[in-house]
């Protein structure tokens, strides 16, 4: 059983813009042109979000003429998810363990 969480995949996700990113992903395959509609960011700023997703190997990049499309990698967020849900169980079989103070 695993009881530690992926922290820099963690970090990647902390940032709002990218987890706002990752979120829109999750529903459809973008480009940055709709990525930049849907956010609201500048396409310099988002760029950058989606180099770092795309460096934690978060997302995928399909090119299409001059466009860049972003497909959501869903086996990283499982095992993120997986991660979780191994600590939450190992909180549950811990829970009556308790350290005596010296």
């Amino acid at each position: 059983m695993m009881t530690s969480v992926d922290t820099d995949l963690l970090r990647v996700l902390a940032d709002p813009l990218r987890l706002r990113i990752v979120t829109l992903l999750a529903k459809e395959t973008l480009c940055t042109t709709h990525l930049v509609e849907e956010t609201g960011a500048r396409q310099t700023n988002l760029s950058n979000h989606l180099r770092v997703l795309r460096e934690a190997g978060v997302v995928e990049t399909e090119p299409c003429g001059r466009y860049t499309y972003y497909r959501l990698r869903p086996d990283v967020i499982a095992t993120l998810a997986g991660q979780f849900a191994d600590l939450a169980e190992s909180a549950r079989t811990a829970a009556d363990n308790k350290r005596a103070c010296s």
